[in-house]
């Protein structure tokens, strides 16, 4: 099958849907490459460069014609849907809640579409995951053009010829664009603030270094959805958040908007009144732009300043602008993708609609709209009645021979007796080494019988040092007649570290090549 990258038909933007290095791993999967000419310039990627990676650099009319599969970053519009052939099937997002009109059409011409902004969030589907890909770099680059529009430091400094506050900045929503946003902001050096409805994420934002803002909620005041997004919370709730953001409006010097939930129009949460509170030379980043802005002075598409001195900045291209990064990591969603809809390497695909992911990325297939997919049901929770049962077996094994009283009074006479007679007949150098003897042996047995069974395996590995201390101790204690006692137990005691180090070294080997990546 021909796999074809295309111009994306929207001035604005630059990012592409290959890159080189991405077209190398296509055509290992079985597939042939095309690539309209100049669809990467925007994003460094020059026909030269696409063309030695193995693609087949052509113009639009043959590109569209020829292709079996088209791999886009924007929506399709009419035209698009037009030019490609009947069955054959597209990538990219679609976004069907607001294009029904293209998924209709697409489903009417049986075009499969692969939405990759409808990839489930699942851990299996993290490799897939375009939107949390956009998202971050979005997070990072709207720190990038807060600090370009405000007029001083991130990091406070002392100098000569004065000192600078650090800035303080706080980010609304703390979900892959907002964690970006905050790594990005205190790796500069500004003092982080964060709010989400989610609490937890509050252990997420502080690994981060800054401060997570709370509110004092009921128990089921809970602000997780669906999909890792958070839901729509109470009139209770969103007064108390709207005086914790008027409050801090007063305070930080930019504010870095990401809430939004699924399809819904962005909440507003400040107001006009919190920007006219806001200290002049301010900077508001609003990336729910596209879906109306958290803010409700936000112009779509636009940065301006308020008559008291706010720089607002409503860009709903922020992944397109840096179209290098942003290019690379969606073109690896792409790849990850069809190397899961290509098992065989043969350039085949092969819908498999008993798998989650695929099923849920499906918006058209068969000549029908498949969107939205069933939901994903969880697995069951184990059976408590297994716990139970493992539960007995260690309860029976305590109550062993030791449960017996007569004989727990017979061995502790026993090992006082012995004890007795070590130290009252045998020399004071002996009792000594006998007593780091068993000592050694408790403590060795406490430890490895405390290991968890899962961890017998790298404890193995571990026993490299002690077992070359033992070695160590053993090539000392061999004396120059080898026929000796303690010669002879040196040696073995040496054969035998030396055979356990052996192992240990195989051990880690094999661990190691568990997480190695196969060719």
């Amino acid at each position: 099958m021909i796999i074809f990258v295309p111009n994306e038909h929207s001035e604005a933007e630059s990012r592409v849907s290959a890159t080189p290095m991405s077209v190398k791993k296509l055509i290992k999967l079985g597939y042939d490459v095309t690539i309209e000419s100049q669809c990467g310039q925007a994003a460094s990627f020059t026909d030269t460069a696409f063309a030695n990676a193995g693609a087949r650099i052509v113009d639009q009319s043959t590109g569209w014609s020829s292709a079996d599969i088209v791999a886009k970053v924007t929506p399709p519009n009419s035209n698009d849907v037009a030019r490609m052939k009947p069955h054959s099937v597209l990538v990219g997002f679609v976004w069907p809640a607001k294009n029904s009109e293209i998924v209709g059409a697409l489903a009417a011409k049986n075009i499969s579409a692969l939405a990759m902004d409808c990839v489930p969030r699942i851990s299996r589907a993290q490799k897939l995951d375009a939107l949390s890909s956009m998202a971050n770099i979005a997070g990072y680059r709207a720190v990038v053009e807060s600090a370009n529009a405000f007029g001083s430091f991130f990091t406070g400094q002392i100098t000569a010829a004065g000192k600078v506050p650090p800035a303080k900045v706080m980010v609304i929503g703390a979900g892959v664009a907002g964690l970006s946003a905050i790594g990005t902001a205190r790796s500069l050096g500004a003092i982080v603030r964060a709010f989400d409805t989610r609490p937890a994420v509050k252990d997420q934002v502080k690994s981060m270094g800054a401060e997570f803002l709370e509110l004092i909620v009921p128990d089921d005041e809970g602000g997780e959805g669906t999909g890792g997004y958070a839901k729509e919370m109470s009139p209770a709730f969103i007064k108390a958040e709207m005086e914790l953001f008027a409050q801090q409006a007063r305070e930080v010097d930019i504010i870095i908007t990401t809430a939004l939930i699924p399809g819904k129009p962005a909440p507003k949460l400040i107001t006009a009144e919190m920007v006219h509170s806001m200290k002049c030379g301010s900077v508001i980043v609003d990336l729910a732009a596209e879906q109306g802005g958290n803010c409700e002075l936000t112009q779509p598409g636009k940065k301006y300043t308020t008559d008291n001195g706010v720089t607002i900045i409503g860009y709903s291209d922020l992944p397109s602008r840096l179209p290098t990064q942003s290019s690379t990591l969606y073109a690896n969603n792409i790849v990850n993708l069809l190397t899961d809809l290509t098992p065989n390497k043969d350039g085949l695909i092969a819908f498999n609609m008993e798998d989650q992911v695929v099923r849920g990325t499906l918006v058209t297939h068969d000549g029908k709209v498949t969107w939205p997919p069933p939901a994903i049901t969880a697995p069951p929770p184990p059976k408590p009645s297994s716990a139970k049962a493992i539960a007995k077996p260690s309860q029976e094994v305590k109550a062993g021979w030791m449960s017996n009283p007569v004989i727990s009074l017979l061995v502790f006479v026993s090992v006082i007796a012995i004890v007795f007679f070590v130290g009252k007949f045998l020399p004071a150098d002996f009792v000594s080494h006998l007593t780091v003897f068993v000592l050694a042996c408790f403590i060795g047995w406490q430890v490895v019988w405390n290991v968890t069974p899962a961890l017998h395996t790298p404890l193995m590995s571990v026993t490299n040092a002690i077992s070359g201390i033992i070695v160590i101790g053993g090539i000392m204690q061999m004396g120059p007649t080898w026929y000796s006692v303690p010669s002879l137990l040196a040696a073995l005691a040496v054969l035998i570290a030396t055979i356990n180090i052996a192992g240990g070294f195989l051990v880690t080997q094999r661990m190691l090549s568990m997480f190695r990546k196969q060719g």
